[in-house]
């Protein structure tokens, strides 16, 4: 991210900060941010594109306001989406002008935070990610520490104490104008169905500044941590804890939890936290097993086969072309994250589950057998092979979109022809040596 100089350090004290978040060359470079984020429009009604067609004036009317100290955030827009394992997720969209300033602020604040964040963080921070996270368990794991203390934050987003994260910003930021603006953004109120409701708590999840907010907040818990000699990542609010057997697990989560909930005043949801072997815990949609091998989760696992199932219905109206290029744009996003996979025969079965959900669906298509036959003959099937499978097997649509010459009329090269990406084509040394799979409790 480009650093905007102004005679200030990152050495200051934080009691000038201010005139760096409305000075116009930051607000243009945090206009840019937002703009790269996409996003939609928040309670005005005002998009990104809209915003931008008088970009001058509205930035220029931006930093009037804040420093004149006139500037009012305005509520963010309620969006409610619903959660991987049921329930909802509530998030905030702000004002684009509010996300300028949002992200003016994050721009300069961030530098007075981030070295003194744990190395064992890795949500929502520059240069940091989720593969590192897990490649981070894998260590832990692989060193003998193969039972893990799965947290589960309740609602943490929803919950923050805004006093509370004040508190700890004005720890390193004694600028007060900047800490108005801060508060003010947090109280600023939620827009449900046209009506304002004021919040007293939490950050809104889909603001710019709530990602270096929970990790403030957070840092407190991860600095216990190392105190207390553990070895752990996090996550943003997902944290797991390795440790050397049972009895360690079961005590650490127990100290852990009365620290979280009497010392942050956070909440520790019992359902969901839990302590186990790694192989029976999910983190960041992996599994470590033990030796710290990572494997795609069985959930994730399952999600993929669905979202493939709804990608290429049985009875698909859309052509061959379209259908492809959507899948693509799908798979090369999830593959491209989980084929951190240690076990890459997991890609290679979403892959063949894609080809056969279109064998399937091209079965459909096919009515009457007849015209099946005659298809997979023009696919270079033999005549009688083709009959044979379509007729004298008498196999239902599913055992026939698994049969061999079905398979070999619609083959892997002839999907690739088609421009059906894989990732299963490289490194077959490593994945001949694991073409097993793990086995995931």
């Amino acid at each position: 991210m480009e650093q905007l100089s102004l005679g200030l350090t990152n050495k200051q004290e934080g009691d000038h900060l201010f005139e760096e978040v409305y000075a116009l060359r930051r607000l243009e470079l945090a206009f840019v941010k937002v703009k790269a984020n996409g996003g939609s429009a928040g309670s005005d009604g005002i998009s990104v594109e809209d915003f931008e067609e008088n970009l001058s004036d509205n930035l220029a009317k931006l930093q009037a306001e804040l420093q004149s100290r006139s500037y009012q955030p305005q509520p963010v827009r309620r969006v409610s989406i619903p959660k991987p394992n049921g329930g909802e997720r509530h998030l905030g969209i702000a004002n684009v002008r509010d996300r300028v300033v949002q992200q003016s602020i994050l721009m300069a604040m961030e530098p007075f935070f981030e070295p003194e964040f744990s190395e064992s963080s890795y949500g929502f921070r520059r240069g940091r990610s989720q593969r590192g996270a897990i490649e981070a368990a894998q260590k832990h794991v692989a060193d003998g520490k193969e039972w893990v203390v799965d947290l589960d934050l309740e609602k943490f987003f929803d919950t923050v104490n805004h006093d509370r994260a004040l508190h700890l910003i004005r720890e390193k930021i004694s600028d007060r104008r900047l800490l108005k603006v801060i508060a003010l953004t947090l109280r600023s109120g939620v827009m449900i169905d046209g009506k304002v409701e004021k919040s007293t708590i939490g950050l809104p999840q889909g603001s710019p500044l709530s990602p270096l907010l929970s990790n403030i907040v957070l840092d407190r818990l991860d600095k216990e941590l190392e105190h207390r000699g553990l070895e752990f990542v996090r996550y943003a609010d997902d944290a797991n804890i390795f440790v050397g057997s049972q009895k360690a697990a079961e005590r650490v989560l127990a100290s852990v939890t009365r620290y979280i909930e009497t010392k942050l005043k956070l909440r520790v949801n019992r359902d969901k936290t839990q302590t186990a072997k790694s192989k029976a815990v999910k983190f960041l949609g992996m599994t470590v097993l033990a030796g710290g091998m990572a494997a795609i989760s069985l959930g994730a696992m399952k999600k993929a086969k669905e979202q493939v199932k709804e990608l290429i219905p049985r009875s698909g109206k859309r052509s061959l072309e379209t259908q492809v290029e959507k899948v693509n744009q799908w798979y090369m996003g999830w593959s491209g994250y989980y084929q951190m996979t240690n076990y890459p025969n997991q890609l290679q079965k979403i892959e063949a589950n894609i080809r056969m959900r279109f064998r399937l669906q091209f079965i459909k298509n096919h009515k009457r057998k007849k015209h099946l036959v005659r298809k997979l003959r023009k696919q270079g099937i033999r005549s009688s092979t083709a009959y044979r499978a379509v007729y004298e097997k008498n196999l239902g649509r599913w055992r026939l979109a698994h049969n061999f010459s079905v398979n070999m009329a619609w083959s892997k090269s002839w999907f690739r022809q088609q421009g059906l990406n894989t990732r299963s084509e490289t490194g077959q040394d490593h994945w001949q040596a694991l073409k097993k799979g793990p086995r995931l409790v």
